[in-house]
């Protein structure tokens, strides 16, 4: 029987795309549950590892996304567990949020398409984080940001402009805020309007990507089957 991973998805629009397709490859279950339309578990009993997608919320905007604090219970019990853990973006925000650290609303600098995104040393020698190499370039969407770390984590990888890009808690359970699932052809659904309302020009972001395509695929496809392989090795044989 294969190993089963819980993937959330916080927006309907945003599932785990290439990332689900990468698990399955590597012989992996992946249990999508679109949090507005339907209940999460109540449990992680069952699964070999969670990941939790992104969303334009915070991780307690409970009025807007009910279903955000079954969510935080299950990193509660992820980072319990040292259960393999993959929060992006909104996910990862959720997971330094339950473990004390401090997420701000459009308070950072607005990162957007493709970033240069490098490891610490912890991240260079992290099981994972070792697959961006010295530097990587990844999608980036966000200007929401983690604005203190879980006193617990340890500090994976940064950008110029913005430093808490990766962390992880215990062993097994790591945060970041880039999208190793979005590729630069998930740049054409982005709002041209909205970019153009911040000073950006949307053919330039998806130019920009296309241009380092395939190191960043290479780099994420790394990094996602480096988490498969510490799913399924953490599972009795």
């Amino acid at each position: 029987m294969n190993p089963r991973v819980l993937v959330i998805v916080n927006s309907a629009s945003s599932g785990p795309r290439r990332l689900g397709t990468w698990l399955r490859e590597k012989a992996i279950d992946v249990d999508e549950v679109v949090g507005a339309e339907q209940p999460l578990p109540a449990s992680l009993e069952g699964y070999a590892g969670l990941v939790m997608l992104g969303g334009g919320l915070m991780p307690d905007d409970d009025d807007r996304a009910p279903w955000l604090a079954a969510e935080r219970a299950l990193a509660a019990e992820a980072i319990d567990r040292d259960l393999p853990t993959l929060g992006i973006c909104l996910g990862g925000q959720l997971l330094a949020h339950v473990a004390g650290g401090e997420v701000a609303e459009k308070t950072g600098p607005i990162e957007r398409g493709a970033t240069p995104i490098r490891p610490t040393a912890a991240g260079r020698a992290d099981t994972l984080f070792a697959a961006l190499g010295d530097e990587a370039p990844m999608i980036e969407n966000h200007q929401d940001m983690i604005t203190r770390l879980p006193s617990a984590a340890v500090l994976l990888a940064t950008s110029a402009a913005v430093e808490n890009q990766a962390f992880r808690l215990g062993a097994r359970v790591r945060g970041v805020q880039f999208h190793p699932e979005a590729s630069a052809a998930d740049l054409a659904r982005w709002d041209d309007a909205a970019l153009r309302g911040e000073g950006r020009s949307l053919p330039a972001l998806i130019a920009a990507a296309e241009r380092v395509h395939d190191h960043n695929t290479a780099a994420s496809r790394a990094l996602i089957e480096a988490f498969a392989d510490e799913v399924r090795a953490g599972v009795p044989v």
